[in-house]
């Protein structure tokens, strides 16, 4: 991690809290892809699976294979000591594991010839569909009970130090900056799809 560049150190809770971010912008694409393949006949099958695939190896190897390791490795077993939390704990986990099955699945799905994709769309609609419905309350629990109880109960010191060994393990994965470069990847998902432009979702109140 380039300290030099950093005036200040990101916390482990803002830095699982991004990633979150990151996923739901991938969430957001994956629910775009699904009206258009639901309601509108008009798509092109190639760009549109590529835009699924490029989109579900991120969740792979940024949210299953890192992002969910690092609240298995280091939040959920400060927070399994505590019985408070221990049910939780256990349904996250399960939702991981679950997480893991739908990605792998929709993988195997993309990675068929294009004739084959077609026969089992209807399967990757209900996946992507599943995932968006499963994730969004898994990690709205996770920002509003378990982050922050992880930090209350995390010593100040140790806290602090979790953050630097986040960035530590995530430039040890994706190389410096390997944020940034995840997001500008998903950036230019959603420009390839016409959904970047923030303003376009801006309510239109009379």
């Amino acid at each position: 991690m380039d300290k030099t560049n950093q005036q200040v150190q990101i916390s482990p809770v803002e830095d699982l809290m991004r990633e979150h971010g990151l996923l739901h912008r991938i969430l957001l694409i994956y629910k775009d892809i699904i009206d258009r393949m639901t309601v509108s006949d008009i798509y092109t099958p190639e760009p549109i699976y590529s835009c699924i695939r490029e989109s579900t190896i991120i969740v792979k190897r940024f949210i299953i294979e890192y992002h969910q390791v690092l609240e298995q490795d280091y939040v959920f077993p400060i927070l399994s000591q505590h019985e408070k939390y221990k049910q939780l704990i256990q349904i996250l986990l399960t939702q991981h594991e679950a997480a893991k099955c739908a990605t792998d699945e929709i993988l195997t799905i993309l990675g068929s010839e294009l004739k084959r994709i077609k026969i089992y769309q209807k399967r990757l609609l209900q996946l992507m569909s599943e995932f968006i419905q499963m994730y969004e309350p898994h990690s709205a629990r996770e920002d509003t009970v378990i982050f922050p109880a992880f930090h209350q109960l995390t010593p100040p010191d140790t806290f602090r130090a979790l953050g630097e060994k986040f960035e530590d393990i995530e430039e040890q994965k994706f190389g410096e900056n390997g944020f940034q470069n995840v997001l500008e990847h998903v950036t230019q998902i959603e420009k390839s799809l016409a959904i970047y432009d923030l303003n376009q979702f801006t309510l239109k109140c009379r």
